[in-house]
């Protein structure tokens, strides 16, 4: 019982080392093409991780679209007409000033240098081997590809890297498909390429990732007041993804660092290993996007407003969110590793909610394996539940604390007497015995959002 145990501070990651070794380990995230050596800012999820962002996802999906009556869904394709990113100014814009040591030939991202290295002006030595740097240049960030038949300049396409203008081209169809009336959103989950000069940190910097993003249509009199409003939703919304609040802040931009379509933008930043880092940007976009659409297509952008008795072009508040990036904070903000009784433990303590595995169902001994199998059979209906028979109990124990399941419901031999199973909770530890006919619901109402 809890009140048994001898538990020493937990230890915190204090990089991201142990972490990744976990996500290898028990089949969450693996290094994409690992058996040809990798490719560098690429990341598979395995059997437990894709469970996990799809969680993650659903919980958004809940919090922005089903649960609202002014925000509906979209998904679009990843390669648009090549014209869609030179009217958003992606062609002109998207790129990172990058420089590479003559010595040792490693390259260096500008702003990311001066950050780490904690200077305002770029070095002229490499601080790996103390070779020259060269001179700052831009890099492309977008992925080029071709479309058709033949590789020429008339076939160029990119791989889009944010899935925002898909939504801005496609504003008048979506709105007149639903009779939307603003203030309304479109939201949507994709894929975005972007060719990272220096993809690290795990999964938080890749060259491919998907993000979760809505783009929230108003008047231009209500942007400040419907910035406000998603500002203060997102912070509850990673709140109820069980972080903890003292990891999370706002960080506004300062007017140096603001997209070229931006007004003004904040960031909830989460306090990783490697230091405060940007999670989701809520951004006042104006009506940059929809104009420059406007007037790069020929195709008029602009709303009738009936309420207001006006035409005008929509300006936009954006929430844009890196589902990696999210799935890699819950997984940070999860880990611990405690001493108990002088034996390590490592656990995630998942929200029980977005939890990959909810349930694990064992049998004391195996001869009470048909048994436990029904009951975890029945589970499953409502439920996404492991089946183990293998190990000591505590074995299996510190097999599902390590991935984070929530509880584990072992059927005894008591069970075939008294109708009830023992339901052990993974962060407490402790054991409360639970009729098995009121055990669904039991655990039900445990596994549900807080």
């Amino acid at each position: 019982m809890a009140n048994d145990q001898q538990v020493a501070d937990d230890q915190e990651l204090d990089s991201l080392d142990a972490l990744v070794s976990l996500c290898k380990r028990r089949g969450y995230i693996f290094q994409s093409s690992e058996i040809y050596g990798g490719l560098n800012g690429f990341w598979d999820y395995g059997p437990l991780g894709v469970e996990l962002k799809n969680n993650v996802f659903d919980f958004w999906w809940d919090a922005v679209v089903r649960q609202r009556e002014d925000v509906v869904g979209y998904d679009a394709s990843i390669i648009m007409h090549p014209k869609v990113w030179e009217a958003s100014g992606h062609l002109g814009n998207f790129y990172d000033m990058m420089v590479d040591c003559t010595e040792c030939k490693r390259r260096y991202r500008t702003d990311h240098l001066m950050r780490d290295l904690g200077i305002s002006e770029l070095p002229k030595e490499c601080p790996n081997c103390g070779g020259e740097l060269s001179e700052p240049r831009e890099f492309g960030l977008m992925f080029e590809t071709f479309v058709g038949a033949t590789k020429d300049s008339q076939s160029v396409a990119y791989l889009r890297p944010e899935t925002a203008q898909a939504i801005f081209v496609n504003f008048r169809n979506v709105q007149m498909s639903t009779r939307m009336k603003v203030p309304f959103g479109i939201a949507q989950r994709g894929k975005a390429f972007r060719n990272e000069v220096t993809p690290r940190n795990f999964t938080f910097r890749s060259r491919e990732f998907e993000q979760m993003e809505m783009e929230f249509f108003v008047h231009e009199s209500e942007e400040r007041q419907w910035f406000d409003y998603w500002r203060e939703a997102r912070m509850q919304w990673y709140l109820g993804l069980g972080i903890r609040e003292e990891r999370l802040r706002f960080r506004e931009h300062d007017a140096d660092e603001l997209a070229h379509y931006a007004r003004y933008t904040t960031d909830v930043e989460y306090q990783f290993p490697f230091g405060w880092q940007e999670l989701e940007g809520i951004c006042n976009r104006g009506s940059f996007d929809l104009s420059m659409h406007n007037k790069h297509s020929g195709k008029d952008q602009a709303y009738f407003d009936e309420a207001r008795q006006e035409k005008y072009v929509p300006s936009v508040v954006e929430i844009s969110a890196g589902l990696d990036r999210t799935v890699l904070t819950v997984l940070v903000d999860a880990f611990a590793v405690e001493q108990i009784n002088g034996e390590e433990r490592t656990v995630l303590r998942l929200a029980p909610h977005i939890a990959p595995r909810q349930v694990a169902v064992f049998p004391l001994s195996k001869k009470l394996g048909e048994q436990a199998r029904k009951l975890a059979d029945e589970l499953q209906r409502r439920f996404n539940v492991l089946y183990d028979e293998q190990g000591s109990i505590g074995k299996r124990y510190r097999r599902e604390d390590e991935v984070g399941t929530p509880f584990c419901v072992t059927f005894d031999f008591n069970s075939l007497d008294d109708g009830r199973a023992t339901v052990r909770d993974r962060d407490t530890m402790e054991q409360e015995r639970v009729a098995l006919d009121a055990l669904a619901e039991y655990l039900a109402d445990k596994l549900a959002p807080r």
